[in-house]
């Protein structure tokens, strides 16, 4: 009988989605840019491209979801505070183009400060668009309320063509529970590249709970994406958040952070995905090369659930069709690894490379 209501309750909502948490298969992307829109001169030669998890700027304050605290919201005084960190290593990074995921536009847990806008705002960069991930007018759990997190891409050059491409959710949640659940999605987008021209720009963040084979179809889903473009004869920088490791990690379970146990949070036993990204490598450019990760893998770690634990494991990636700079990629782990601490921040350190602007 609860199987039979459940069923009838998610109908119900689709068809009149009260809550505004349904997208369609392909939409148009949210378009923002800056108050003050800052004169760029033409880049020399390169583009420097930075990626990001910024964790919706809740730096190191624990959460329910990573099961090492109980915090749901925070006050706008915390957000702010912790977007200015954000801002101050973006600042010092001065990235041509900038990937993120887990950014909040309008959520109760982010005291509703955009902070798409916010950082536009507080930095060098001048456009973005945004595509939201997680979104509700209510979500009737945990004292969540309204939320719209997402991807988005910020650039001090032009942004067109940007459009939200919808991904497979979970195939075991029960309808009502994938009805307020994260939908991922791809955000694809033209950077207008002054003297270059046009730079496709792909952003992805997939699941990280997924148990039934989700995460792998959409790691695949955003190589198809790729291809496409690749075949089409388009140049494109690519990257996020994938969950996954790269081919060859030497530790693939058994993180000293992991302490998750209900079973809807699993995210951090990778051995059954050994090969998932081998594809990437094998087609495409990454920023960090997979030799110098197999030679050595923890300079290369962008991620831990808890302050307390440096980060242990690499979700994070940036790849292209064209060139990066050779020796260019970095990973900014602290200050003697990008100049600056980053693991006050986020739960995932940011990383950068160098865009070769070649020829065409």
């Amino acid at each position: 009988m609860r199987v039979v209501l459940t069923q009838a309750l998610a109908t119900a909502l689709w068809g009149c989605d009260p809550f505004n948490a349904t997208f369609d298969e392909v939409e148009d992307a949210q378009y923002y840019e800056a108050q003050e829109l800052i004169a760029t001169e033409p880049p020399r030669g390169e583009l420097v491209v930075m990626d990001w998890n910024i964790k919706f700027g809740g730096a190191r304050i624990d959460f329910w979801f990573d099961c090492h605290g109980d915090r749901v919201l925070m006050d706008e005084d915390e957000v702010l505070e912790n977007m200015e960190g954000l801002a101050t290593k973006i600042r010092q990074v001065d990235p041509d183009v900038l990937l993120m995921q887990e950014i909040d536009i309008d959520s109760k847990r982010v005291a509703y400060v955009d902070q798409v806008q916010w950082l536009l705002d507080n930095t060098e960069l001048n456009y973005a668009v945004f595509a939201s991930q997680w979104r509700a007018h209510h979500v009737p759990t945990d004292g969540i309320g309204r939320v719209n997190m997402g991807n988005a891409i910020l650039s001090k050059y032009p942004i067109r063509d940007a459009q939200r491409i919808a991904m497979p959710q979970i195939s075991t949640n029960d309808a009502l529970t994938n009805y307020f659940y994260l939908k991922r999605h791809i955000l694809t987008s033209i950077v207008e590249v002054p003297e270059y021209g046009d730079l496709h720009v792909l952003n992805v963040h997939t699941d990280a709970f997924a148990q039934d084979g989700t995460k792998e179809l959409q790691i695949d889903l955003f190589k198809d994406e790729l291809d496409r473009i690749d075949r089409a004869g388009g140049i494109f920088v690519a990257g996020g958040d994938l969950n996954t490791l790269p081919p060859g990690s030497a530790q693939q379970n058994g993180f000293p952070d992991s302490i998750c146990e209900s079973e809807d949070f699993q995210a951090d036993d990778f051995r059954a995905e050994e090969d998932a990204l081998s594809a990437y490598y094998e087609d495409y450019t990454p920023a960090i090369p997979l030799e110098d990760y197999q030679a050595d893998n923890s300079p290369y770690f962008t991620h831990s659930t808890q302050g307390g634990t440096f980060w242990n494991r690499k979700l994070d990636y940036l790849f292209t069709n064209g060139t990066f700079v050779p020796g260019s990629g970095l990973t900014h782990q602290n200050a003697s690894s990008g100049g600056m601490e980053t693991m006050p921040l986020s739960d995932h350190a940011p990383i950068t490379v160098r865009f070769a602007l070649e020829e065409r």
